[in-house]
């Protein structure tokens, strides 16, 4: 049968849709989980913090690891073997009983993740060149409806039928992200004869690459500008008047608009990118997301809040699926799988330091102060991607090699 680029797409949208929602399905009973299934009763806080923030360290210092081998063996193995350990690693979930082993087990699961970055590079590798970026588009809209369904589910099935038993809802849905990825997903212009290269040697040539650098430099930026508000966003809407015991499910719906937007969005972008240039669209992202953010200073009530949060998240959408599109441009398809496994270890960093520096900032500051260095942020962003260095390098990738 004739490979179909499109039937892959849709295959690696499936599972990484899946493994996205399996992941989130534990992020609002984690604390709960905690306190009445491991006996903790102190310090809740910072074993919240520490049960989520681990496994985002582990991973973010194993995948160029896996991006190595994902480059030597392919990245449909990467998959597999992704998806079947971490249905294995939720399950064993399902009977731990000490918070320590838990611990154990979240650095387990950061470990031997890499399903995402994987499904990313397989799309980047196994599309045509021009409708890459709109490929990538899509993909990033997977993982944004997993993280908006998960919490829902895992809600609804924790309420019902045990925090426990959520996790063991986790493992089926992951397995079936791994039997996805084994009988469906193709991987195509793959060459099997390379040499495995060593993380040390990986890192060098991506410090060479400067385009690239500074792409890993704006996903940084704009990652940690979006986990800084994880811890304060419920907070923030409490004190526009919301009540504690409405606060959990306003702030949900908040923190729902902004993926809502990117499913509207993101394809969109990646379309807009093809015909006016990728900086371009990335310079506008960034722009109208340090606008948004911007405005929230300004807002006083929850629902206008709301609001702003899904514009913000319009123009937002075209950030990640743009910088994915770029980094294809500037690296070698001999690079391609290191190169998402490097963008996973950056990302993963500042999801692990955002939301510790963002609980610091609302100790020290007023909440709608962190909207304002927010927005200064993303606009210095917008202005990097609008120098000319960068527009030629990007261009112009093969001045790098």
């Amino acid at each position: 049968m004739q490979y179909s680029w499109k039937r892959n797409l849709v295959v690696l949208w499936i599972g990484v849709f899946f493994c996205s929602t399996a992941y989130s399905i534990s992020i609002p009973f984690l604390p709960i989980f905690l306190n009445t299934e491991l006996g903790v009763d102190t310090n809740i806080e910072i074993w919240s913090g520490l049960a989520f923030g681990i496994t985002f360290l582990a991973s973010a210092l194993i995948s160029p690891f896996w991006g190595s081998l994902a480059d030597k063996y392919g990245r449909k193995p990467m998959l597999i073997r992704s998806g079947f350990s971490l249905a294995a690693l939720y399950l064993l979930n399902y009977f731990v009983t000490d918070p320590y082993w838990f611990l154990v087990v979240r650095i387990l699961q950061g470990l031997l993740a890499g399903f995402v970055p994987a499904a990313i590079a397989l799309v980047a590798t196994n599309t045509p060149e021009d409708k890459t970026g709109y490929a990538l588009g899509i993909m990033s809209t997977s993982g944004a409806t997993g993280s908006i369904i998960g919490p829902l589910i895992g809600g609804f099935v924790s309420h019902y039928y045990g925090n426990r038993n959520a996790f063991l809802f986790s493992s089926i849905i992951v397995l079936v992200s791994a039997l996805i990825a084994t009988f469906f997903a193709k991987e195509h212009n793959f060459n099997r004869t390379a040499v495995r290269s060593h993380v040390r040697d990986d890192l060098k040539m991506a410090a060479k690459n400067s385009p690239f650098m500074t792409l890993m430099g704006l996903v940084f930026i704009t990652t940690f500008s979006i986990m800084i508000l994880e811890p304060l966003i419920t907070v923030y809407v409490m004190e526009m008047g919301v009540t504690k015991a409405n606060a959990s499910i306003t702030s949900g719906i908040i923190f729902s608009a902004v993926g809502i937007a990117t499913i509207i969005m993101a394809p969109q972008w990646a379309k807009i990118g093809r015909r006016i240039g990728y900086g371009k669209v990335l310079f506008l992202g960034l722009i109208g997301g340090g606008l948004g953010n911007v405005l929230q200073f300004f807002v006083t009530g929850y629902i206008g809040f709301g609001v702003l949060r899904f514009g913000y998240g319009l123009f937002f959408a075209a950030v990640y699926p743009t910088i994915n599109a770029m980094i294809v441009n500037v690296t070698d398809s001999s690079f391609r799988g290191r190169a998402f496994s490097l963008n996973q270890s950056v990302s993963q960093m500042a999801t692990m330091a955002g939301p510790i520096i963002g609980g610091l900032l609302g100790a020290w500051l007023p909440i709608r102060w962190i909207f304002i260095i927010n927005g200064l942020a993303l606009i210095g962003s917008a202005m990097l991607v609008r120098s000319k260095m960068l527009k030629r390098q990007v261009n112009h990738p093969q001045s790098e090699s």
